[in-house]
């Protein structure tokens, strides 16, 4: 959330208030807004009426709520078309589900998060936290690490300084020293874990999609629970993971794909 000073200026406390109504996940009041806002009352005030004006934000008269609004779902599907590795990816994602039997994610970087874009369930799917569209930790999850561990210095510190450590279970790295090290180890083999790091009984195996000149363009995950697999088993897949990325990889930059940080 920004504040006050923020140093993207008056565009940058418009996106931290649409940030705000979408954080609640459903229509929203002005009194609920402002109770966490940073801004004064006028001054949130005028942001919630130029975003309507805009059509980036939906304002119910009857109930006096503000909602995102029918001008952001359509830049926000343009960006699925132009911008997301979901489009292009697809037919790959969706063999490599059908060929393990398991859950595949596809992910890509932001602001130092995971945002999960696209999702193919394995055969009997398993409710877990990870949905195309959320945005989840990257020091914790596996397509989140393989990501980390080939972006430029300067980009990982700074997206380790985004990350908040929260011990999600006993597994979870909880220091920037630990994910490091883990990030070292997973520049060696090629691929990642979760160890059960983010959620309680769901592992996995990820690889990183690496354009030619060795950017970050995202990730993808064979995701699976402790009760009818293991990391090993898991492993025994690493081929058929990094061969779908390099597909993918290859099919982006045929299309042109912009690099990713």
């Amino acid at each position: 959330m920004g504040s006050e000073g923020h140093s993207d200026g008056t565009v940058g406390k418009a996106l931290d208030v649409l940030d705000m109504v979408s954080s609640h996940g459903h229509p929203v009041r002005f009194s609920d807004l402002l109770e966490k806002s940073p801004y004064p009352k006028a001054t949130l005030y005028r942001f919630l009426q130029t975003l309507t004006h805009q059509g980036m934000l939906a304002y119910d008269t009857d109930r006096g709520t503000y909602s995102l609004g029918v001008r952001l779902v359509r830049l926000a599907h343009t960006a699925w078309t132009q911008s997301s590795l979901a489009p292009l990816a697809r037919p790959f994602i969706s063999d490599l589900a059908a060929q393990t039997g398991e859950t595949v994610h596809l992910a890509q970087m932001d602001q130092g998060q995971v945002l999960y874009v696209d999702k193919r369930n394995a055969a009997k799917p398993v409710e877990m936290f990870s949905q195309a569209g959320k945005v989840g930790p990257a020091y914790c999850t596996g397509v989140g690490k393989a990501m980390l561990a080939f972006m430029s210095d300067d980009a990982v510190e700074a997206a380790i300084s985004r990350q908040s450590f929260h011990r999600f279970t006993d597994h979870t790295l909880d220091t920037p020293g630990k994910l490091r090290a883990e990030l070292a180890a997973i520049r060696t083999l090629g691929y990642a874990f979760d160890r059960e790091e983010h959620e309680p009984g769901i592992i996995c195996c990820a690889a990183p999609i690496l354009a030619r000149s060795g950017k970050v363009m995202g990730a993808l995950s064979v995701t699976s629970t402790t009760a009818r697999s293991s990391l090993a088993t898991l492993e025994a897949e690493a081929t058929r993971i990094t061969d779908c990325a390099t597909q993918i990889a290859a099919e982006a930059e045929n299309w042109r794909f912009p690099d990713q940080n």
